[in-house]
């Protein structure tokens, strides 16, 4: 039996696989090659286990694959057809959702084993399709519908924080310079290249005040996890296991204009209040944090919403150095949206994945000293629904 087993208890749920895809440009793979890739990998890292149901996180399949009924799909093409198989879709949001799903149907014991994949194929469509694909994460009715983005309404956001705080017009450069710092290292990452800030300050706007390093690339990509009951693993393994500790979900307005508060991520807030409250833990016990930076003015206000800085100083703690792998709230450590590549859908799941890998001790140059909780949130739409996971290291490495 596993030296863990006396840390656990039978409804504990384990992440006992993972599996990432580089993210980049694969011309020559569909979405399913890219999603077999991850799936395999991670049920060879839990010894060949055989899920008895997968869910599938993805935004953008219908609109640029002209694939529906996708869980299904994978799952025949990774040869587990009779499984259990559904299609998550929430946004940027729908991999953190997907892993909820999964945790909830484990936690009720009907199931003892599952599959999460993130997926998304974007590359094949280029200009026009893609933007309007992205536009439907916004109200069809009263927002796509008059021509907004994703990226205008960030825009607008940032303009207004960068007032309403009184903060330089390069106030949010240092979450980028972060992360491009940490994706040298991640062999996945997309942009493999540190940037210093006066690149940022010279940099090109793409919707004024957000310039080309404050929005993340859409690229291709996917990651799968494969979760078990702990009542089902005696003996499974003598390394560092990874427990999903806290787990909860929110939602807000989803036009921007019906949001209470524009500068106030009010799903991010509470769907952290609720998951660190299921784990009776503070934001002062996490070790690690993967926040959702598809936009730099994303990760401000997330710091902010989930109690780590006060409001209006979210932007200081990239400027002063607390965000770094030394840091005092080590992110974006595999180089996050932002130069690993944005993943759509898929997000959740990749964030939760590299959670993983530095509570395993497993995270190589961007290792994090001693790393024991780790927090993973995504969002889908600005701050629409937000999907928070606290995870755990079990033993020491």
């Amino acid at each position: 039996m596993s030296n863990h087993a006396h840390d656990l208890s039978p409804d504990d749920i384990l992440i006992v696989g993972v599996g990432m895809t580089p993210v980049g440009e694969h011309w020559d793979l569909s979405i399913r090659e890219l999603a077999l890739h991850a799936i395999t990998a991670a049920r060879e890292e839990a010894g060949g286990l055989r899920p008895e149901a997968m869910y599938v996180a993805n935004m953008l399949s219908p609109a640029l694959s002209g694939q529906s009924h996708l869980a299904t799909l994978l799952a025949d093409f990774a040869g587990l057809r009779g499984i259990e198989a559904m299609t998550v879709e929430a946004a940027g949001a729908s991999g953190g959702i997907a892993v909820r799903q999964a945790y909830l149907a484990l936690r009720s014991g009907i199931l003892q084993t599952a599959l999460v994949v993130g997926v998304e194929k974007v590359t094949d469509r280029v200009g026009s399709q893609v933007d309007a694909a992205l536009a439907t994460a916004t109200d069809a009715d009263y927002e796509a519908i008059q021509g907004i983005t994703p990226i205008a309404q960030a825009a607008m956001v940032m303009r207004r924080y960068l007032h309403e705080y009184d903060a330089p017009e390069d106030a949010l450069g240092g979450f980028s310079i972060t992360a491009h710092a940490n994706a040298v290292h991640n062999p996945n990452a997309m942009f493999r290249r540190a940037i210093k800030p006066e690149l940022y300050q010279r940099a090109g706007k793409v919707s004024d005040p957000i310039n080309m390093f404050d929005a993340a690339p859409i690229a291709d990509g996917a990651a799968a996890l494969l979760l078990a009951r702990a009542d089902i693993l005696a003996g499974y393994s003598d390394k560092p296991l990874v427990r999903v500790r806290g787990s909860a979900a929110s939602t807000s307005a989803l036009a921007l204009h019906d949001q209470k508060d524009l500068l106030f991520l009010q799903a991010s807030a509470d769907s952290a209040q609720r998951a660190f409250a299921s784990a009776k833990l503070k934001p002062a016990d996490v070790d690690i944090a993967e926040l959702h930076d598809q936009f730099t003015i994303l990760a401000a206000l997330s710091l902010e919403a989930m109690g780590f800085a006060e409001r209006g100083q979210g932007w200081t703690w990239a400027a002063n150095g607390k965000i770094g792998l030394q840091g005092e709230l080590p992110m974006l450590t595999f180089g996050g949206s932002k130069a690993r590549g944005d993943v759509g859908g898929a997000t959740g799941v990749i964030q939760i994945g590299e959670v993983v890998r530095q509570l395993q001790g497993a995270a190589g140059e961007n290792q994090v000293a001693d790393a024991k909780i780790g927090l993973a949130q995504c969002l889908g739409g600005f701050g629409a629904t937000a999907a928070t996971h606290i995870l755990e290291r079990i033993g020491t490495t």
